[in-house]
């Protein structure tokens, strides 16, 4: 069987895609079934396998810093995303690195293409970005990576993959677990320079050494582990997260937002 894919429309939900029958699984994050009860909804999709489970974001400073610090933050102006799960998980990258977030001059100027522009145009002391914008960065000598936000959360429910229960229940899911399990381990054990090989088609402005560099530090860093499914623990760290940030009601039941992989 041939899978397609494809990428959601700009400001248009992957979740409207398995409403509407053009999508059998997509890619969302664990916040969105947290949006949906605390709205008084039933989610109409379970997150059932794990993307990444940690968070890949890094902060990239103007020139190179060995002695960085997340206390240098305060005081500093970061180009920072406006909302969502990437702004939630700094700010509890934050709390965790015990500095207070209120003190650090925020820029926001859009999503992370005009984040981008902005810090190369001189915004900023630093920025807030997910491989491998920081790398690209890194090689046109325009910044130097200082941290990875990921390093001061730990492992948590980061992105995932959703789908319908009905699917979820058919042979063709089985098939897709089997598909993914196979490929979250070659994921591991392929080399970074052999995954960018493959890869590179799908990032056709970022240089083959920036993307083998990002690929073996989501390598290093645990993004990819082996096992496909949202543990009790990474889901118990989104809440956690979520909690913090203040954007959480109450602490939903992990059968209410996620479900295990069906059996292969």
């Amino acid at each position: 069987m041939q899978a397609n894919w494809s990428v959601a429309e700009p400001g248009k939900s992957a979740l409207t895609a398995l409403e509407d029958g053009s999508a059998h699984v997509v890619q969302s994050a664990l916040s969105q079934g947290f949006t949906t009860l605390s709205n008084g909804q039933i989610p109409v999709a379970k997150h059932f396998a794990q993307v990444n489970e940690m968070d890949g974001f890094f902060l990239t400073a103007r020139t190179a810093d060995s002695d960085f610090s997340w206390s240098k933050l305060e005081g500093s102006e970061v180009v920072l995303f406006g909302g969502g799960q990437p702004l939630v998980m700094f700010k509890y990258a934050c709390y965790k690195a015990g500095i207070d977030f209120n003190k650090i001059n925020v820029v926001n100027v859009g999503g992370a293409a005009d984040m981008d522009k902005a810090f190369r145009d001189g915004k900023g002391d630093y920025v807030q970005q997910q491989g491998p914008f920081p790398q690209q960065l890194e090689a046109d000598n325009a910044g130097s990576i200082v941290a990875q936000v990921g390093d001061q959360i730990g492992p948590c429910g980061f992105s995932s993959l959703a789908a319908t229960p009905e699917w979820l229940g058919t042979d063709m899911a089985k098939a897709f677990v089997r598909a993914y399990t196979k490929t979250r381990i070659w994921m591991n054990d392929t080399s970074a320079t052999e995954i960018a090989r493959t890869q590179q088609e799908y990032f056709p402005k970022i240089d083959r050494a920036v993307l083998e560099s990002c690929i073996a530090t989501y390598q290093k860093l645990g993004n990819w582990t082996p096992h496909i499914e949202i543990t009790d623990a990474a889901y118990a760290a989104t809440l956690d997260i979520y909690e913090y940030a203040g954007g959480l009601p109450q602490r939903y039941d992990y059968d209410q937002v996620c479900c295990k992989p069906p059996s292969a």
